[in-house]
């Protein structure tokens, strides 16, 4: 209703008939039925393009001087997110609560709350256009962080600003005995990067002999567990992981208690969730949601069932398909997971295997083989005139791949029933490649995909499976 009464005069609100919306009963029945779900595309081609072009009260009243390029982990070109003032203080004060909420923390030292937050983020320094500027919503954010934060923020304005990620990592690595972090806050395989490089210019066991008050890791965007093994090597002691759902069009949901399966919903801060079920009545096989799916609002979700979300903000972004699908674990405490992407589920015949059951049979594999794997990716391939699964597994540890392909395999059949019944059908085989971190990481790097904010797709499909074969054979990409 918040939403609605702030935007009703802009043209979308007109159009919508947001007034008229506003006047029923059952405002939010009356919003699903007359305004229509966008993914990015079409939002971006039937309004957010005037937005763009400096014209205020389109989707949101005003001038929209902010805009996050964001091109996701799928989509090659750049998707240009609005960015307004009040979704930047929404954010900051989802922050807040999140910040709050370490007070109910056990075994953390509470002194390390105020120390320094060491965030590796996108650069503040933003392209300048006629009428915005753009850049990751990190670097948005940085460069509008509040007062009373800009003592713990690390590494400052300066260094933030850097656009070379690679000068950037050597500056913090410079000035990393002069900080007192208890904070890291970042992508997992750049964290790890940098924390390497500490470790290896000083000389040291682990980065606790150079920041004894680190506490806790806040992450986000990818599933930790493929990583954990890795971090642990780099720790002289344990410290307390917390998960955030940050995406550039807002701050959805972050975990609020020690130990709690999911993260919870940031309701009742300028985001209106809603829900479609993700199956095959509302999207088609490559992922795309159907015209008129079937939504849900909060109060009508069920646990355990996979859900892709649709959130209306105080950014202009209307009932908007993010992309991520999302399982509720805790009804009651409105607690969820990130299962995967709408379009990075696998199911070529029907196997429907989500990017939680990789992680899963990874996290599984990695623990049987003691090894760490600190990337994965699959593709679905053609093979005779049926399909094969192949994988791409990033460890610098001894490993056999065929023994790696029978375990993956094996996990996959134990958590995936539709996973197990193709195997025996249509997806007649596995094929596993072993490769060094460094690839995955020079293949972002090629790119363009350096830094805080990008994560390497669990999932390759289309263009970017291409230029990822086209990487592995020393071509240009």
């Amino acid at each position: 209703m918040k939403l609605l009464r702030k935007a009703r005069f802009t043209e979308f609100g007109q159009q919508y008939r947001f007034d008229e919306i506003l006047l029923k009963r059952h405002a939010g029945k009356a919003f699903q039925q007359i305004v229509p779900t966008f993914d990015y595309s079409k939002i971006f081609h039937e309004w957010w393009y005037r937005a763009l072009d400096g014209k205020p009260d389109v989707c949101w009243p005003g001038v929209i001087k902010f805009f996050a390029l964001s091109s996701g982990t799928s989509e090659a070109a750049s998707k240009f997110i609005p960015i307004t003032k009040e979704l930047i203080r929404a954010n900051t004060l989802t922050s807040i609560r999140q910040l709050i909420s370490l007070a109910t923390y056990t075994n953390v030292p509470k002194s390390s709350v105020g120390k320094g937050w060491l965030m590796l983020g996108g650069s503040t320094h933003l392209q300048k256009s006629a009428t915005y500027y753009a850049g990751d919503l990190s670097g948005i954010q940085a460069k509008n962080i509040p007062f009373w934060f800009q003592g713990m923020y690390k590494p400052g304005r300066k260094i933030a600003k850097n656009t070379d990620w690679s000068k950037k990592l050597e500056e913090i690595v410079e000035k990393a005995p002069q900080w007192d972090i208890a904070f890291l806050v970042g992508v997992p395989a750049w964290v790890q990067l940098c924390m390497e490089k500490v470790i290896e210019r000083y000389n040291l066991k682990n980065i606790h002999e150079i920041w004894p008050n680190l506490a806790f890791y806040v992450h986000g965007g990818v599933a930790l567990e493929p990583y954990k093994k890795g971090f642990n090597k780099l720790l002289g002691k344990p410290i307390t992981y917390i998960e955030t759902y940050l995406a550039s069009e807002g701050f959805l949901a972050y975990q609020n208690r020690q130990d709690a399966k999911g993260m919870r919903l940031a309701l009742n801060n300028n985001i209106f969730f809603e829900f479609v079920p993700f199956d095959y009545k509302n999207f088609d096989s490559e992922g795309n949601m159907v015209a008129n799916p079937e939504t849900l609002m909060i109060h009508e979700v069920e646990q355990n069932k996979n859900y892709a979300i649709l959130i209306s903000t105080n950014a202009g972004t209307w009932r908007y398909l993010i992309g991520d699908t999302i399982k509720f674990v805790d009804i009651e405490k409105n607690e969820i997971i990130i299962t995967g992407r709408t379009k990075h589920f696998l199911s070529l015949v029907g196997e429907h295997l989500s990017v939680d059951n990789m992680n899963k049979a990874i996290k599984m594999v990695s623990e049987e083989l003691n090894i760490s794997i600190g990337e994965f990716t699959v593709a679905g391939v053609p093979y005779g005139s049926f399909f094969a699964h192949h994988w791409f597994i990033a460890t610098d540890d001894k490993v056999n791949s065929e023994n790696l392909k029978i375990l993956i395999d094996e996990k996959l059949k134990e958590i995936n029933d539709d996973y197990e019944v193709e195997r025996k059908h249509a997806l007649k085989e596995i094929f596993v490649d072993v490769l060094s971190e460094k690839i995955f990481m020079n293949f972002m790097r090629a790119k363009g995909k350096v830094g805080g904010q990008h994560k390497f797709p669990r999932v390759l499909k289309g263009k970017m499976l291409e230029d990822w074969q086209k990487f592995l054979k020393g071509e240009t990409v």
